[in-house]
């Protein structure tokens, strides 16, 4: 029996029980692929992160319930907020390496900043199918590279809204973004990714990748102020600088446990 540390944290968050809950496990080798899968699924949060030291930081990969994951926000920031305070580690930046190329972590004046890339959009047409959606006609319709993004006038147009998730989960996107101006901040979301098995997601930095580059564009600023989220909220401050999205936000650990993996292959369920 194999013994894993592991820790909940709830990222982009101004105290406990807000934000993002992430689970993260530093390991020392690989695990088998589908041995993160099922820990991920028995986690049943959003995200579990796994990292491994290399030579000249981390290298992280990430787990839906049901999926890996090309590029996950919160978790990367929950990953810092352990390797900073519970793994020894002496330095004010951390470089983790990751399917969508080099991220790092500093610690900033008031918490953690990521350094992620933006990503590109573009105005499409309303899908024909966006009746069952279940939602307000948008102002207007994006295709990011990896959701399908709705912007609306109104905040009020995104708080209320209750997206049929079945129909959400067979867009070909990986998942949906609704977002509008806020009196509260710049920007307010929320984000469903039902085919990930996360109905809603309560923080999600890298839609931001995608949120922040088009809110600074239309409101003409360099940095804005975001809140996501339906019941449970998080709140980040995002910063472009040229094609990277700067994300500003705390954490909080909530648990610290282990895990007792058998040595025996396991296969996703």
């Amino acid at each position: 029996m194999t013994k894993l540390l592991i820790y909940q944290v709830d990222a982009f968050a101004s105290k406990l029980f807000t934000g993002n809950p992430a689970a993260v496990c530093y390991l020392e080798s690989w695990l088998k692929d589908a041995e993160m899968q099922a820990i991920a699924q028995e986690n049943n949060l959003s995200e579990t992160a796994f990292f491994v030291k290399e030579e000249k930081g981390f290298r992280i990969r990430w787990f839906t319930p049901n999926e890996e994951v090309a590029l996950c926000g919160h978790a990367t920031l929950a990953s810092a907020y352990v390797v900073l305070n519970y793994l020894g580690y002496n330095k004010d930046e951390i470089l983790f390496d990751s399917l969508s190329g080099p991220l790092r972590v500093k610690k900033g004046e008031t918490g953690l900043v990521l350094d992620f890339p933006a990503l590109s959009y573009k105005d499409i047409p309303l899908p024909a199918d966006f009746s069952k959606l279940n939602l307000n006609k948008p102002q207007r319709v994006l295709q990011s590279e990896f959701d399908l993004m709705l912007v609306y006038d109104h905040t009020d147009e995104v708080s209320v809204a209750m997206p049929d998730l079945q129909a959400v989960a067979k867009l070909d996107y990986r998942g949906l973004i609704l977002t509008a101006p806020s009196t509260e901040s710049d920007v307010y979301s929320r984000c469903f990714y039902p085919g990930c098995d996360v109905p809603e997601d309560p923080v999600t930095g890298s839609a931001h990748c995608v949120i922040a580059p088009f809110w600074c564009e239309k409101l003409g600023k360099s940095s804005i102020t975001a809140i996501q989220g339906g019941k449970r909220k998080g709140q980040l401050v995002c910063e472009m600088r040229g094609d990277r999205v700067f994300l500003y936000g705390n954490c909080h650990l909530y648990m610290e446990g282990t895990i007792f993996l058998p040595r025996v292959s396991l296969k996703l369920v």
